[in-house]
């Protein structure tokens, strides 16, 4: 049995499927919306590479290392993005929150907050996980700027961790919460989704 099973996960309109070859068009579409391919801090597929994108994160649901979501609109079925728990640990109870994109007109709305709020929620609540991680480029400030508003803690820097897509050297940030940030985290999370927007 696999620490994460497949499971849908809803609220707010906002609706995370697990990631299947069905969402191919949707997600090519979504990231076309903004050209997000085009961003070297980021690992959007291009419309060409969108069916080797989800084959290889089935191969790696298989292997037990990510599970993937289709971020969808929930009246609609429309793919919003996509988001993942990867470099899950059963052993330490500890999961990380990646791979996270959306259509550029889906970005700076609620869109992201519900989808944390969602992930957290069954990381804590229903995985039992002690910890839950996230990693971003030293580079993508925009990245840094949201997973530090969700209340998440800066580990430290891993100089020379990964490639980018251009072949250049990145250094990954490290952020993490514990079980125990969890209720303040998720109260803050709340805070912000149930507050007007501007």
């Amino acid at each position: 049995m696999a620490f994460v099973e497949p499971v849908t996960l809803s609220q707010r309109g906002v609706r995370l499927v697990p990631l299947s070859l069905d969402h191919e068009s949707g997600l090519a579409a979504a990231a076309a919306d903004g050209e997000l391919w085009k961003l070297r801090v980021t690992s959007v597929p291009e419309p060409a590479q969108t069916r080797a994108y989800i084959e290889s994160a089935l191969k790696m649901r298989e292997e037990g290392h990510r599970f993937a979501f289709a971020v969808t609109d929930e009246a609609t079925g429309e793919v919003l993005g996509s988001t993942s728990y990867h470099d899950i640990l059963p052993a330490v109870k500890r999961v990380e929150i990646g791979y996270t994109w959306y259509a550029k007109r889906c970005q700076r709305t609620h869109v992201n907050t519900s989808c944390k709020l969602l992930m957290l929620q069954h990381a804590f609540d229903t995985l039992g996980c002690h910890v839950v991680g996230w990693r971003t480029d030293n580079f993508n400030f925009a990245s840094q700027a949201a997973i530090e508003r969700l209340g998440a803690k800066k580990d430290g820097v891993i100089r020379g961790h990964a490639l980018r897509r251009d072949g250049t050297i990145r250094d990954t940030v490290m952020y993490s919460l514990r079980s125990g940030e969890w209720p303040e985290v998720k109260a803050q999370l709340l805070y912000l989704l149930d507050k007007p927007r501007g």
